[in-house]
């Protein structure tokens, strides 16, 4: 069973995250904060949608790392996965920041990707440290995927959107790594192409809604 402890830190990473107070110890990767030259209407509706889907992503990540921290049996792993999610934290605020800087909103449907993230958190936890480090590494490869695609999309102007989203894949790739080098199982097939499926409903609804 959780201690009190990591139970009261969890929920108030669940509080943070859904209320947009969360706050970076790093700093933000796109000096200035505006793209340069300005972008015009579509190229600002463009990166507003493209930087939605990249803020539910880590609003998921911090809801997968909460639960799976709760979870782990070894306290090093819990370590791990809180370490991780202080990144993952770091990346939350600079997409909400962008997305401020753009004039454009965080998804309607923040609570529910939440709450779908923490509960695929909780059944990788309950399966047992390796597959819980198994589902790190494929998210955190999918998650690579999805922001090499947002970096081909994004207009050439948006030299902000672009930094915040480059520095978001190294850390991933780094995250990816170290669950692997922590003792990660490989997933099956069919998990894997589950979550794809489940990623590809989310980024596609989070980009208008």
């Amino acid at each position: 069973m959780p201690s009190i402890d990591t139970l009261l830190i969890a929920a108030d990473s669940t509080l943070r995250t859904l209320s947009g107070a969360s706050h970076s110890a790093r700093a933000y990767p796109a000096v200035g904060g505006a793209a340069v030259p300005p972008l015009d209407e579509s190229q600002r509706r463009l990166s507003g949608a493209l930087m939605r889907v990249n803020h539910v992503g880590e609003i998921c990540a911090q809801a997968m790392y909460t639960a799976q921290s709760v979870t782990a049996r070894d306290p090093a792993l819990r370590g791990l996965f809180a370490h991780a999610a202080r990144e993952e934290s770091d990346h939350l605020n600079w997409t909400q920041r962008r997305l401020r800087e753009l004039n454009a909103r965080t998804s309607l449907l923040s609570p529910l990707w939440y709450a779908g993230a923490f509960g695929i958190g909780l059944l990788a936890g309950r399966a047992g440290d390796a597959v819980s480090l198994g589902f790190v590494v494929e998210t955190e490869r999918q998650v690579e995927q999805h922001l090499e695609h947002h970096l081909q999309r994004l207009p050439n102007a948006d030299l902000a959107s672009r930094a915040v989203v480059r520095q978001m894949k190294d850390d991933e790739a780094r995250h990816g790594a170290s669950a692997q080098a922590a003792g990660a199982t490989r997933l099956p097939a069919p998990v894997r192409w589950a979550m794809r499926l489940a990623a590809r409903v989310m980024t596609t609804t989070a980009h208008r809604i």
